[in-house]
């Protein structure tokens, strides 16, 4: 398959997608490019008819493919995109396609692909053993396998993105990210650029995770990865192709290694910028432009970014969200040591100023001292030093935990647990207007004579704050504390009787 990059011009030039595919648009991403001190354009892939760039190459293939072939069917293996882009090809040219998936695909991802009338057969746990059952049945069936990445048709047909780039933005660009999976993507784009205009920088993308590519180059050999990182599962490969390796190590010009918050933050930032919601690999290039130029402090450059997917599952959306200001640097997670006694807490939140205060995670453990998990909206990692450096002037333990992977993505939602130490304890759950200052006044409001041994809030963006409270109540003090929720007015129920509350914190 050893072939001279001169080639694909040609190949390129000659590639037939635009029977099943448009020329996406290349757009400005203003918000974007505002924060970054850059102009940055969005190459929207995400915007085909399988939500992705993989059709091109998928139709190019096939379309390529003799007659004799094409009748006796096409097989592919994937768990995504790439299935997608094959079955709409093969509906489009009247062939028929089997695509086999893993059994852990998303009943959403199989679905799509059924509906264009491919069958589908599921087998193994991961994309490889998928791709060694399709080429079984590729020997046994006479199939024509058609390969998500490392062939020369399928390269082409990703190539045309750079042909429409070039010709949609005839002014200087100093460079293109893309993401990295395979490479067949990046391997297309960097022969059509570096044969026409080698000026420009190609830079591929990849999770820090699933970095085969990187690996690759930087040993000078194809590396097999143990195992890939699943979240950006677009680019989850192991190792990439022959023929993409061999034009990426000679075209491309840098490899961007990112992590997941990174990626949940460039999602929002393309969401505020089109309102459109791309899949984690599909966000990948836009992550990579936004760390190179905060890396080599690139400021009033052109960079092109290839927003190549939007087959976000739903369920994943609230994860994206609470991971994104972590990866802008918007949101610092604490945890901070406060003295146990009446009216500390409140103290605390003083402490913390007019900022908004994202979560609050707090139980009842020591008598000496308070142990408080706390989120807190900032406009950037300096910030966050900033406060840190505040509350520990006035006395109180504090660990940033921003960067904890651990308290990230558990610890948040585990602080809790057994408190035999708490006396006459209550529980009640409240909802209060969602507005700045509102959780302060709530604090505020509250008797400074009733120790608090519990406390959970969390801002989802509802109209509604919910905060759960557990508070050292003696019975004598019933009447006043009655008198305390007319006064504070907000809806509550009590929770004491609860059975979770009973089994897991009273």
């Amino acid at each position: 398959m050893r072939m001279a990059k001169t080639d694909y011009l040609e190949r390129i030039l000659n590639a037939r997608v635009y029977d099943v595919a448009i020329e996406s648009p290349l757009e400005p991403a203003p918000n974007l490019s505002k924060r970054t001190h850059n102009r940055i354009l969005l190459k929207r892939e995400d915007m085909q008819p399988v939500f992705s760039f993989k059709l091109r190459g998928a139709y190019n293939k096939m379309a390529h493919l003799k007659p004799d072939a094409l009748a006796r069917g096409v097989i592919a293996a994937s768990a995504g995109n790439h299935a997608q882009g094959v079955a709409l090809a093969a509906q489009r040219l009247g062939c028929t396609a089997t695509i086999v998936m893993p059994v852990t695909t998303p009943d959403i991802k199989i679905n799509a692909v059924r509906s264009r009338g491919a069958k589908v057969v599921l087998h193994g746990d991961s994309y490889a053993e998928a791709a060694d059952h399709a080429r079984l049945l590729e020997k046994r069936q006479r199939l024509t396998y058609v390969h998500p990445y490392d062939d020369p048709d399928v390269i082409a047909g990703q190539g045309t993105i750079a042909m429409e780039i070039l010709r949609q933005h005839p002014e200087p660009i100093d460079a293109i990210f893309v993401a990295i999976g395979g490479g067949g993507l990046i391997a297309g784009i960097a022969a059509y650029v570096k044969r026409l205009r080698p000026e420009i920088k190609i830079i591929g993308v990849q999770p820090v995770d699933s970095d085969a590519m990187y690996q690759s180059i930087k040993a000078g050999r194809r590396v097999k990865l143990a195992q890939v990182g699943l979240f950006a599962d677009g680019v989850a490969v192991k190792q990439v192709g022959k023929e993409t390796f061999r034009l990426c190590r000679t075209l491309v010009d840098e490899i961007v290694r990112v992590d997941t918050d990174a990626m949940c933050a460039a999602i929002k930032d393309v969401f505020e910028d089109t309102r459109a919601i791309l899949e984690p690999a599909g966000a990948l290039a836009i992550a990579g432009a936004k760390a190179w130029a905060a890396r080599r402090k690139v400021r009033n450059a052109t960079l092109v970014a290839v927003a190549c997917g939007a087959n976000m599952n739903f369920d994943r959306l609230r994860f994206v969200a609470e991971e994104a200001e972590l990866g802008e640097h918007r949101e610092a997670i604490l945890a901070v040591s406060i003295p146990e006694k009446p009216g500390s807490f409140k103290t605390f939140c003083e402490l913390l100023g007019p900022r908004n205060v994202t979560e609050f995670n707090y139980r009842f453990d020591d008598p000496q001292k308070a142990r408080v998990f706390v989120g807190v909206q900032v406009r950037n990692r300096q910030e966050t030093e900033q406060l840190v450096k505040a509350l520990r002037r006035k006395g109180l333990q504090t660990l940033d935990l921003s960067d904890n992977e651990l308290a990230k993505l558990h610890v948040r939602h585990m602080v809790g647990g057994h408190a035999p130490g708490a006396k006459n304890e209550i529980l009640y759950r409240f909802e209060f207007p969602e507005k700045p200052g509102a959780l302060m006044r709530f604090l505020t409001s509250m008797s400074g004579g009733w120790n608090i041994s519990l406390f959970h809030y969390r801002n989802h963006g509802a109209d509604y704050g919910r905060v759960l409270v557990g508070m050292e109540v003696p019975p004598k003090d019933k009447a006043k504390f009655r008198d305390f929720l007319a006064d504070v007015g907000y809806p509550c129920a009590d929770e004491s009787r609860n059975p979770a509350y009973r089994l897991f914190l009273s």
